[in-house]
C-alpha cells in the first residue's frame, strides 16, 4: 500500500531489521571477534586463580589486592609508550608478537605452580611482567575494530567485542574455580598458555588496510607522544571521556573484582567454586547490558548514556556492599555488571568515532591509564578492608562513583551533548 507521498506504507505490526550481530557481515572483524574470546578466556582464568593463590599464600586482603593491582601497574607507565609505538608500527605485527610472549610467560608460570615452588614474590613479578605485555596489547586491540568495520557499525562492533569478553566473564571465573578445586591452580595457567596461542591463530588472518606508519616515524617518538597529548588536551568531549573513565577505575573494579575472594571466603562463606559463581554473574550482567547495547544501533545521545551508565553502577555498588546472602550478592552483580560494561562500551565507542586513526593508538592508551590507577584502587580497596572491613569499603567506593554520576548529571553539559 502506498501513501500520498508515493512510499510504501509499513503495517502496523512492522518491526525494525534487528541490528544486534550487524558487523559479523564483515569477514575481519569475525576473526577479530573470534580472538577476542581465547584472550578475555585467558584472562578471566588468570584473575580468579592468581587472587584464589594469593589469597591461599598470604591470607591478607591487602595483599590479595596489591597482586590484582600489579597487574595494571604497567599502564600508568608503559601505556602511553604502546599507543605511540601502536601509530608506528605494523598493528598486526604488534599483536602476534603480544601473544607468542604471554603463552611463555603463563607456561612458565604453571610450572612454577604445579611444581609447588611458587612463592609470593613470583605472583608479583607474573603480575608485573605479564600487566607490561598486555600494556602493549590493549591499546592496540582497540585501534583494531575501527579499521575494519564501517563507522555506522562500530558501537555494534564494539559491544559485540564487550559481548564476547562478558561471555568468557561468565564461563572462565566458573570454569576456573572448578579447575582449581579439581586440578590445583597450576591447569589454569596452562590452559592461559593456550588461549593465548588461539588468539594468535585468530589474528594470523585478519587482513588490515595499509597505514603509512613511515610518515609517522619521521618524528621523533616523544614528539609522537606529546602531539598526542596535545591533541587529547585540545579536544574538549575526549578530554571529559578519558577523565570520566579514569575517575571510576579507582573503585570500581578494584573494590568488587578485586575483594572479591575476601568477600566469598569471610562474608558469604563460600569456597572457590562459590568465587567463581560470583565473578561469572557479574558477567551475566555485564553481557545483557552489551548486547543491548549491540541492539540499538548508532544512536545518539550516547553522552547522556554514559552518564546515566556510570550512576547506575554505583547503586549497584552499593547494593553489592550490602547483600549478606549469597542469592542478594548475585542479584546486585547481575545489576552491578550489565551498567558498568554499558558504561565502558559507551566510553569506548565515543573515542573511537570521534578520533582520527593517525591519533588512535595514543588516544586509547590515554583512555586506558585507567587501568593502571587500578593498584591505586587495590591498595585503598586492601587498607580500607583490613581497617574497616569489605563492606565498608565498598560502600565507600559505591557512593564515591554514584557523587561522580550524579555530578556529572547536573554539572557536565558538555559530556550529556556528545552524540
Amino acid at each position: 500500500m502506498e501513501t500520498a507521498e508515493g512510499r510504501t506504507a509499513r503495517p502496523a505490526w512492522y518491526l525494525p531489521r534487528i541490528t544486534t550481530f550487524a558487523s559479523l557481515r564483515h569477514r575481519n572483524f569475525r576473526f577479530y571477534w573470534g580472538s577476542t574470546f581465547f584472550v578475555s578466556t585467558a584472562m578471566w582464568m588468570q584473575q580468579i586463580t592468581l587472587g584464589w593463590l594469593a589469597f591461599q599464600l598470604t591470607q591478607s586482603a591487602f595483599l590479595t589486592s596489591l597482586v590484582a593491582g600489579t597487574r595494571m601497574l604497567p599502564f600508568l607507565f608503559a601505556g602511553p609508550v604502546a599507543g605511540v609505538v601502536a601509530d608506528r608500527v605494523d598493528r598486526k605485527r604488534l599483536i602476534l608478537a603480544n601473544q607468542i610472549v604471554m603463552a611463555v610467560l603463563a607456561a612458565g608460570f604453571a610450572v612454577l605452580v604445579t611444581t609447588g615452588r611458587v612463592e609470593v614474590w613470583h605472583l608479583f613479578l607474573f603480575s608485573l611482567l605479564g600487566g607490561i605485555v598486555w600494556s602493549f596489547d590493549q591499546p592496540v586491540r582497540q585501534t583494531i575494530a575501527p579499521t575494519i568495520v564501517p563507522k555506522k557499525d562500530l558501537l555494534n562492533a564494539i559491544a559485540l567485542s564487550s559481548a564476547a569478553f562478558n561471555v568468557t566473564r561468565i564461563i572462565g571465573p566458573g570454569l576456573g574455580g572448578l579447575l582449581i578445586a579439581a586440578f590445583g591452580p597450576g591447569a589454569n595457567f596452562f590452559i592461559q598458555a593456550a588461549a593465548y596461542l588461539g588468539v594468535f591463530l585468530m589474528v594470523l588472518p585478519i587482513r588490515l588496510p595499509l597505514v603509512d606508519t613511515a610518515s609517522r616515524r619521521r618524528f621523533s617518538f616523544f614528539s609522537n607522544l606529546k602531539e598526542g597529548v596535545r591533541y587529547v588536551g585540545g579536544q574538549r568531549p575526549i578530554l571529559m571521556v578519558i577523565v570520566m573513565a579514569l575517575l571510576p577505575s579507582l573503585f570500581l573494579m578494584p573494590f568488587t573484582m578485586a575483594l572479591m575472594p575476601v568477600v566469598a571466603k569471610e562474608t558469604l562463606g563460600v569456597g572457590a567454586g562459590g568465587l567463581g559463581l560470583l565473578m561469572s554473574l557479574s558477567g551475566v550482567g555485564a553481557l545483557v547490558g552489551t548486547m543491548a547495547l549491540a541492539s540499538l544501533g548508532n544512536f545518539q545521545h550516547k553522552g547522556m548514556l554514559l552518564v546515566m551508565a556510570i550512576t547506575m553502577a554505583g547503586v549497584g555498588t552499593l547494593l553489592f556492599a550490602m547483600s549478606t546472602s549469597m542469592s542478594a550478592a548475585l542479584s546486585s552483580l547481575v545489576f552491578l555488571g550489565a551498567f558498568q560494561m554499558i558504561y565502558f562500551a559507551t566510553s569506548n565507542t565515543i573515542l573511537q568515532t570521534i578520533t582520527p586513526d593517525q591519533f588512535r593508538g595514543r588516544v586509547m592508551s590515554l583512555y586506558m591509564l585507567d587501568m593502571g590507577l587500578s593498584p591505586v584502587g587495590s591498595v585503598l580497596a586492601g587498607v580500607l578492608a583490613q581497617s574497616y572491613g569489605t563492606g565498608v569499603a565498598i560502600t565507600v567506593a559505591g557512593g564515591f562513583i554514584l557523587l561522580i554520576g550524579i555530578a556529572s548529571l547536573l554539572f557536565s553539559p558538555t559530556l550529556r551533548r556528545v552524540p
